[in-house]
């Protein structure tokens, strides 16, 4: 039992700390308060290190969910991880990751953001190459290279606020909106978000980072790393508000859901699939971000945490029950075999999908309906729309391949569902899942609002969910005499399946260059030129010099005397040259 203590105890505090959280939360709310703490760590002559903490409404509920899924998890992984023998390291690293991620959510300071920041994707590598091999190990560097990229824009963002005398971005939002300073720092910020959230060019990490554990991707994937970069646009949004950048942010966003959206219907892998839903659900936070609409997109962002956290959780179950196979072909009918967790991953599925009144209803509705009634092009119109078409077309056929076509693994296969551990777990995030949407809808908009559409646009949702889901139960049900159409389309299919070639450019091409040049800078900048003049060299020039020094020093009569005699011949030289 002492190798399961940590898993108790890592539980115990986490469910605890999110119970205050709450508490706390409905007394900030009722009160409409903030608290701004600034606690002095250092204070040395004129100058002092100060820790800054933010807490209102939207960093206790983003901390209240965080808590409760990675309580969940931990206790999940208890029984999902128990062949594992440093099963306490394990614990330790997830406990690591969502005590970064906390850190990230209550900084109002730009420098204890990076610390947060930087150490998701410290502990993020660790996880990702948990099991120690080159698939691992790949993932591992790539996901830790994107992430680098927008460490280096939050350093930029750091150096340039060195001109406002504070690091407490928080003051600075609301009045310095057209400063072109500030400007330059929301530019930052909203590319450093962009490789955290993995939005296109920067997609390609997040379905390599599946390499990890099934309980690290349940968190990873829902409320911490992925969502900290739409977490960090929420914060600095006032800041944003009428900028170019965002308009093309909100192209690269629709472009993510689409590409991912039809990258799921190609791919066979369980968990890729639930990741490229996941690289969908991003780019719809991202988009209805970029249009001025953050609450909205905190909401959605909540709720899509809790039923993405759920599937991924019974995606572990299954791929457990299957001997550790992950490809979908050779699964199926697992409905009757393993009906509460295939309840579980249906109703978590449905909440994805927006099927009413699940926790993904509320949100996805209103964020479609809000598009429909702005005012954007036709364009970005039907990459909504196409893209939530294509969630109900690879959720259908997820739930085609799993639960109701045959049966097609090996012969000998141990399917059961009473493993009550992983169950418990997976039944607080089920009734979260069910109940979340409309509890946060309360909560996050106390106001009454109306939305006022015609009837078929109102409709619409409900067009495209029902035309993808019934695209996704025929393709599903296709046989194999239909297989020569998709040979005609090889190449088609081949560009879709690759997320548009994305991982190729981002590691054989990108990557690639970049490491080569990085090595050539190293090796004739590091170790060259500044090596020479700087540290060591002037060292060692100095050490030359202070020879020459010291033997003037000691007054050495034969020095001076010879010193002498050349200058009166040079003198001398001199004289006759001139005369």
């Amino acid at each position: 039992m002492q190798k399961y203590s940590i898993c108790f105890i890592s539980f115990f505090f986490l469910f605890l700390f999110k119970m205050i959280n709450f508490l706390f939360l409905i007394y900030f709310i009722m009160n409409n308060m903030v608290i701004f703490l600034e606690w002095e760590l250092i204070s040395f002559s004129s100058m002092s290190i100060v820790m800054s903490i933010l807490l209102d409404w939207m960093s206790l509920l983003f901390m209240m969910f965080v808590s409760l899924i990675s309580s969940v998890v931990i206790y999940y992984s208890k029984s999902y991880m128990s062949s594992e023998l440093n099963l306490n390291r394990f614990i330790m690293l997830v406990l690591l990751f969502v005590f970064s991620m906390i850190l990230l959510i209550i900084s109002p300071n730009i420098i204890s953001i990076l610390l947060g920041w930087d150490g998701l994707g410290l502990v993020s590598y660790c996880l990702v190459i948990y099991y120690q091999n080159i698939k691992s190990y790949n993932a591992g560097m790539l996901t830790a290279l994107s992430n680098r990229i927008g460490d280096v824009f939050i350093l930029m963002v750091i150096s340039w606020m060195m001109n406002y005398g504070s690091w407490n971005y928080i003051f600075y939002l609301d009045f310095m909106k057209n400063d072109y300073e500030m400007m330059m720092v929301g530019i930052l910020i909203i590319m450093a978000s962009m490789t955290k959230s993995a939005q296109i060019p920067f997609s390609s990490w997040l379905p390599a980072a599946m390499a990890a554990p099934t309980p690290v991707s349940a968190l990873v994937h829902s409320s911490t790393l992925v969502t900290a970069g739409v977490y960090l646009l929420i914060r600095f949004n006032l800041l944003l508000i009428d900028m170019l950048m965002l308009k093309i942010l909100l192209i690269l966003s629709g472009l993510t859901m689409l590409m991912a959206g039809i990258s799921a219907n190609y791919e066979f892998d369980l968990k890729k699939i639930i990741a490229l839903s996941t690289l969908s659900q991003l780019g719809l936070m991202m988009s209805i971000l970029s249009m001025g609409l953050p609450d909205l997109a905190f909401f959605h962002l909540l709720t899509h945490a809790m039923f993405k956290a759920l599937l991924f959780m019974c995606a572990g179950v299954v791929i457990h029950m299957m001997n550790d196979i992950q490809d979908i072909r050779f699964m199926g009918g697992i409905g009757k075999f393993i009906p509460l967790t295939s309840l579980c991953m249906n109703i978590s599925n449905m909440a994805l999908c927006g099927i009413p009144f699940l926790a993904g209803f509320y949100s996805k509705d209103l964020i479609l309906e809000m598009v429909s009634m702005s005012n954007v092009n036709f364009y970005i119109f039907l990459l909504y729309y196409i893209s939530t078409g294509l969630t109900m077309f690879y959720s259908i056929r997820l739930m085609m391949y799993l639960m109701i076509n045959d049966f097609n693994l090996l012969s000998t296969y141990n399917l059961y569902d009473e493993d009550y551990i992983m169950l418990k777990s997976m039944f607080v995030l089920l009734f979260m899942s069910v109940i979340s949407g409309s509890i946060l809808m309360w909560l996050i908009f106390p106001y009454p609002y109306m939305i006022y559409l015609s009837f078929n646009l109102k409709f619409m949702v409900i067009y495209v969910s029902l035309l993808g889901g019934l695209m996704g139960y025929l393709i599903s049900n296709m046989h194999i005499y239909s297989i020569n159409k998709f040979i005609k389309t090889y190449y088609l299919s081949n560009f879709l399946c690759l997320m548009w070639f994305m991982p190729n450019l981002s590691t054989y091409g990108m990557n690639y260059y970049i490491l080569i040049m990085c090595q050539n800078l190293l090796k004739n900048i590091d170790m060259g030129w500044s090596e020479l003049y700087s540290g060591q060299g002037i060292y060692f020039i100095l050490k030359k010099y202070t020879v020459y020094y010291n033997l003037f020093h000691l007054n050495n009569f034969k020095i001076y005397l010879f010193s002498f005699i050349l200058w009166m011949f040079l003198i001398l030289f001199m004289m006759i040259i001139y005369y």
